[in-house]
């Protein structure tokens, strides 16, 4: 099973939303299954792509387990709701897989600030920022289609793996 990750921003641009979409299906065409939360933006957009090749997690799909890893990574974890935890748990799973120990191969989002790692989140990346720093975190390649440098490492992974451009 090939795993990876499409998430973002709830208000990405349409040409980049027109893009995760025709980018899911490749990678389903290709046996990639998507890994995502179901929210509105870049997570439609993957799951509209993805056709039936995808895990969808939810704030109540969240464990303690989950919501545990989710918490190394959130800079003020103690400052957030009891639903706003579980977002971020629901992150996890999405990044990790189920067992919390099977990892995408790698994730392809967009956020505003443009980050793709631990170290340069802000308050700016969002619920995102959570995916990032665990996959970050994780050695896991983070691809953030709101970064010209990422987007261009994207492009020579996808061309690697015949994904296309």
């Amino acid at each position: 099973m090939k795993d990876y990750t499409g998430v973002g921003s709830r208000k990405v641009p349409s040409v980049t939303a027109r893009f995760m979409r025709e980018l899911a299906v490749r990678l389903n065409r290709l046996g990639y299954i998507l890994r995502s939360g179901g929210a509105e933006g870049a997570d439609s957009a993957f799951e509209v792509g993805a056709g039936e090749k995808k895990e969808i997690w939810r704030a109540d799909d969240a464990t303690q387990e989950a919501m545990d890893i989710a918490a190394r990574y959130h800079g003020a974890w103690h400052l957030c709701s009891d639903y706003a935890k579980k977002l971020h748990g629901r992150n996890t799973f999405q990044v990790l897989g189920r067992d919390l120990i099977t990892p995408s191969e790698f994730v392809i989002c967009w956020t505003p600030d443009g980050i793709t790692s631990h170290a340069d989140r802000t308050i700016k990346t969002g619920g995102t920022g959570t995916a990032i720093s665990i996959a970050s975190e994780h050695g896991i390649p983070v691809y953030n289609l709101n970064n010209k440098e990422s987007t261009e490492r994207f492009k020579l992974f996808a061309r690697a793996r015949c994904i296309g451009n």
